[in-house]
């Protein structure tokens, strides 16, 4: 049985496109070991695949990525492999090391454009070392996939490097309905479900709230900002229309992702990395059957144009994105999203994804 390492560096819990890709190979016959690391908020994990987490001194900033290399080198070296998988660049420098110094194939999974994430954009110095580890280490590692189309495009123009493409589709389930922890009123439910932080359109539709009567705004998940946010809610009083359900286990947010009306995803231009998302979000939206209300940004723009999921945000001022909101909650999708979320599944892909696995052992 060929063994497989695959390296992240979030706890594991609620990384849904790692956890994917380690149970397809794994139900196909390969050998998983998935690591990360362990937080004091990290919940417990069970995977039918071995998992191991680190417990470090440093969890931010400089120190904790050269922690977390140094750890993730020394404990790689000494283990049985045939094939590295590093998730993002931020693994990459200790995967690739691996791969050179012992001769093992190495596979990079870019889930996003790191050195343009928005938490980088302000900081040149700290970007400049990221962009000098992507350019002397992305073109040399022969076998690399991402998320989108965008992303590919501009390693191939940038490196003129190929990457294949493995959307992060949710697998196939059956809608289940769970029930809100609060009493909704029978009013219409719009959701967020996500990371809590900087350029995700969270304060834009809070303020829209403030527009919109008999509606609820419910945000789903945990980040930099999530105090912040609570914050202005309680300042601007609008405790009665925006409730927050924190961080939730994968299967617990699949009962709560029905309940709602409309599912958002309003990311900002901050940058390339937000410019070329295509959160999975949007299509566990559309799995739960629930139209989509999305950016004005090229890959989850066209998901609304190729499959008439929903709609695309014409305005950024509260008022009009208010009446938007409104508009879309009036109009029936069910037909266009009954037929996308057969389509738009993890399944109609796994078959490509083993190939490419299978090619390099």
């Amino acid at each position: 049985m060929k063994r497989i390492i695959v390296s992240v560096t979030n706890d594991l819990t609620t990384d849904q496109r790692v956890e994917k890709v380690c149970n397809t190979l794994h139900k196909n016959g390969f050998e998983i070991l998935l690591i990360g690391r362990k937080l004091k908020t990290s919940l417990p994990i069970e995977r039918n695949y071995k998992t191991k987490r680190f417990s470090l001194f440093f969890n931010t900033g400089f120190l904790f990525y050269a922690e977390y290399t140094f750890r993730l080198f020394f404990y790689l070296f000494f283990l049985k492999k045939d094939l590295l998988l590093a998730n993002d660049l931020d693994t990459l420098l200790a995967n690739y090391l691996i791969s050179k110094l012992q001769r093992k194939k190495i596979i990079l999974d870019c889930h996003e454009l790191f050195p343009e994430i928005p938490e980088l954009v302000h900081r040149k110095n700290v970007k400049n070392v990221w962009l000098f580890l992507e350019k002397k280490l992305v073109p040399k590692v022969e076998k690399k996939y991402t998320v989108c189309d965008s992303i590919a495009n501009y390693y191939q123009e940038k490196y003129q490097t190929h990457f294949e493409v493995f959307k992060n589709l949710p697998r196939k389930k059956e809608i289940e309905k769970g029930v809100f922890p609060f009493d909704t009123k029978s009013k219409k439910i719009i959701l967020y479900q996500g990371a809590i932080n900087v350029g995700r359109g969270l304060e834009l539709m809070i303020d829209t709230m403030k527009h919109i009567d008999n509606h609820l705004f419910i945000i789903v998940g945990n980040g930099d900002i999530f105090q912040q946010l609570h914050k202005k809610v309680r300042l601007e009083k609008l405790e009665e229309k925006v409730h927050f359900l924190g961080k939730m286990s994968p299967e617990s947010l699949h009962k709560m992702t029905p309940l709602a009306d409309l599912g958002i995803s309003l990311e900002e231009d901050l940058g390339l990395n937000y410019r070329f998302a295509l959160p999975n979000k949007i299509f566990d939206y559309i799995q739960a059957e629930i139209p989509i209300l999305v950016s004005d940004l090229p890959e989850m723009k066209q998901v609304v144009l190729d499959y008439k999921v929903g709609e695309i945000a014409t305005n950024r001022n509260t008022k009009e994105l208010a009446i938007q909101i409104q508009t879309i909650l009036e109009k029936d999708f069910s037909n266009q999203l009954i037929k996308a979320k057969k389509i738009l599944v993890w399944e109609n892909q796994e078959e490509k994804i083993l190939q490419f696995f299978k090619e390099l052992i």
